[in-house]
């Protein structure tokens, strides 16, 4: 992932360059060779991701293309606050692998997982984790879409969910190839460990505004940065609000950086109003330059 705008872009290659520094790894090999093991560890995973997507972001802006407005989804928002400018891309590649570390080391394998409900309006999934807790923990995670919603918690509660939605008119359920249950309250000693480290990073006002996961808030100055960051570990990641906002904002089209397209694909559920074009490639780009020439 990311080879494209490497091998084109001196730009995108200078922030492959610059992770690599930062973490004492080839990020490049990484994301291009694997191995894959390798790559779907959340301490590998989460830095190879946000290399990709600030070096996308760095290929739009070559092209003259900056955003008016940004949001990330889950890890995606660190990539929102780097291209926003309220965070230096070198704290933010250091931070979100020792975010992977903290989140993997507080549940350990095998304990928690993660199941997408589709099909299932939000109160009837919350309704769904409180019966299926049963004392152990399972929680609303994402709110991808009105009809798809993760869940995460201790495995047995999470497949109890999965049992319980499809009881209530669910059209399916699927464990995700996750290895924690991120964004739900067993990623509470995570969160108060990367507090620690993020209270020693230095942010400053973005330029532009980012809208937050936690409560599709705006953030527009640097106090709200880190306290967000630090809730975002344990709290759902509100995304169908955060769309509905940049929505609300004045928002007509919105771009995907970063590998895949999921957030392109999520849009037309949230609002059909809405146009999405993706970008993980240098082909992407130019069917981008021309989409927005269109609009």
């Amino acid at each position: 992932m990311g080879r494209g705008f490497h091998d084109a872009s001196s730009a995108a290659r200078a922030v492959f360059e610059e992770a690599s520094d930062v973490l004492g790894l080839d990020v490049a090999r990484l994301c291009f060779d694997g191995p894959e093991p390798a790559l779907q560890l959340t301490a590998n995973t989460q830095p190879a991701i946000l290399t990709v997507s600030v070096a996308a972001a760095a290929v739009l802006a070559e092209r003259g293309i900056a955003p008016a407005i940004a949001a990330g989804h889950s890890l995606g928002e660190y990539s929102a606050y780097v291209v926003a400018g309220a965070l230096a891309f070198r704290d933010a590649v250091r931070v979100v692998r020792q975010r992977g570390e903290f989140m993997q080391d507080a549940v350990p394998v095998g304990t928690g997982a993660m199941a997408a409900l589709l099909g299932l309006a939000l109160p009837i999934v919350e309704e769904i984790c409180r019966e299926a807790a049963h004392g152990e923990v399972v929680d609303v995670a994402n709110v991808n879409s009105p009809a798809q919603i993760v869940v995460a918690g201790h495995k047995g509660a999470v497949e109890r969910a999965v049992a319980l939605a499809a009881g209530r008119g669910g059209k399916r359920s699927v464990l995700l190839p996750v290895s924690a249950p991120f964004h739900s309250r067993l990623m509470a000693p995570a969160a108060e460990r990367l507090g620690a480290v993020l209270a020693d990073v230095s942010t400053t006002p973005p330029r532009v505004p980012v809208v937050r996961n936690v409560d599709a808030g705006l953030t527009t100055g640097h106090a709200d940065v880190v306290p967000f960051l630090v809730r975002q570990v344990t709290a759902p990641v509100r995304w169908t609000d955060c769309v509905r906002r940049m929505a609300a904002e004045g928002v007509t089209t919105l771009v995907e950086v970063g590998p895949g397209r999921v957030l392109t694909g999520l849009l037309k559920r949230i609002d059909p109003a809405l146009t999405g074009m993706a970008v993980e490639d240098p082909a992407g780009l130019e069917k981008l330059a021309s989409g927005l020439g269109a609009v």
